[in-house]
């Protein structure tokens, strides 16, 4: 890995990082317990275009990790983890059938709450919190398009 590579990757975590903390203290509330705008995951939709999955993947992680140590505990880790997961090979498989970077990363908002929804039923171990699924699905599509949006202006700015 060249030299801007690595600092390139440390800012788009950096980035991340910040992302998730502001949006840490900022109060949004949408009648669903753990709803979030998802911020954070403009890095990682950039990062995927900009150099390819493995960094993207790396970026996802570290950001998690740290955010989570910084941040959070270790229930936003397992929560944040099981999402980021489902919802990156999601976006990597709708990648690759060709959808815009709008679809990738609307399908990466709508897996991420997937995912963290399955953690949880796994977790409280009843179906009950299904209940939240509609809700999540529908903001899951809602920011995944607005991040789509912002990490396309973003990749246009950018210097190849």
């Amino acid at each position: 890995m060249n030299n801007r590579k690595l600092v390139t990757m440390a800012l788009f975590v950096t980035v991340a990082m910040m992302l998730s903390y502001i949006e840490s203290l900022v109060p949004f509330f949408f009648g669903v317990p753990g709803m979030k705008l998802g911020l954070a995951n403009l890095a990682v939709v950039v990062t995927l275009y900009f150099y390819g999955w493995k960094e993207a993947l790396t970026v996802n992680i570290l950001r998690i990790v740290l955010s989570g140590l910084l941040f959070g505990n270790m229930f936003s880790i397992l929560f944040s983890l099981s999402g980021a997961l489902v919802s990156f090979i999601c976006m990597l498989a709708a990648k690759r059938l060709g959808l815009s970077l709008h679809g990738v990363s609307m399908a990466g908002g709508v897996f991420h709450n997937v995912g963290q929804l399955l953690a949880a039923v796994f977790i409280v171990q009843t179906i009950g919190i299904g209940y939240y699924a509609p809700f999540l699905l529908a903001a899951g599509l809602a920011t995944g398009f607005l991040i789509g949006v912002m990490g396309k202006e973003l990749l246009r700015r950018l210097p190849g």
